[in-house]
């Protein structure tokens, strides 16, 4: 497995952000997971995909030598909870009420689709107890601001904001110069991008690739934009993929799309 990338984004006061990258080459889809650090304690975004990039995620939380206090899960996608069972089982786990339902439903079944992956997959799920709804909550002096998205790149969508740092834990919604997984919802995502765009916020924490800024924001409007106008136009399957990737041949992670377009096209079930 290749290094990820790891670094400090943000300081502010007694307020770290860190965000921890899994790697971009060798088939992987640049995951990003990020570390709220403050005086006294820990605040992770996502678990990772892999079972190595998951631990090395779990090392470097240990690294910085403060309590775990909880973990927020953003949305179903394995790739972001699959890390929970190989790194984080004693950790806290938070999301959306329909997230840990899928998770208790179909976790099993999601983590066996997997088995392809070898002991890349981790040999358990663990179901978030915790639920977390549309809020503000101060945890360790700092405001957290939480929103339930729908109809996006997934059904139901976790974001955090910290109004007094100008983060945006947007995960899934923002690729960082990466492919981006679609959706029929490219309508209203497009929307909620557009809302960013007029927010205060300045800095992005997305779900694959590095910390964004609104310029980053703004080109994933592009490049939903023109995948609804090439969808417009007719084009599916190999030739849509084609015309993506010549559009965009500066984004990284092309695997994406073997993984989304049986669903986008085909109508298999979301994994």
């Amino acid at each position: 497995m290749s290094d990820p990338l790891v670094m400090v984004v943000r300081q502010t006061g007694d307020v770290r952000i860190h965000t921890f990258v899994a790697s971009f080459a060798y088939g992987n889809i640049a995951n990003a997971t990020h570390i709220i650090e403050t005086r006294n304690q820990l605040v992770l975004v996502d678990g990772q995909f892999l079972v190595p990039y998951a631990r090395a995620f779990r090392d470097y939380a240990d690294s910085l030598g403060k309590p775990i206090e909880r973990l927020y899960l953003s949305h179903r996608h394995p790739d972001h909870w699959f890390g929970v069972g190989a790194a984080f089982g004693d950790v806290p786990v938070h999301a959306l009420p329909e997230t840990m339902s899928f998770i208790q439903e179909h976790g099993e079944a999601s983590r066996s689709d997997h088995w392809k992956l070898g002991d890349l997959v981790p040999d358990r799920i663990v179901v978030p107890k915790q639920a977390v709804g549309p809020g503000t909550e101060t945890i360790d002096g700092v405001r957290y601001l939480f929103d339930r998205v729908t109809e996006t790149e997934i059904d139901f969508h976790l974001t955090i904001r910290l109004p007094d740092l100008g983060v945006y834990f947007t995960q899934d919604l923002v690729y960082s110069g990466t492919h981006l997984y679609l959706t029929q919802h490219m309508g209203h995502w497009i929307q909620v991008l557009q809302g960013m765009l007029l927010s205060d916020y300045d800095l992005f924490m997305p779900g694959h690739g590095l910390p964004a800024d609104k310029n980053e924001v703004a080109r994933n409007i592009e490049y939903l934009s023109a995948a609804r106008q090439a969808i417009g136009d007719g084009l599916t399957g190999d030739a849509f993929k084609g015309f993506m990737l010549q559009r965009y041949p500066e984004r990284k992670c092309p695997g994406i799309f073997d993984i989304y377009l049986p669903r986008l096209f085909g109508g298999a079930s979301d994994y």
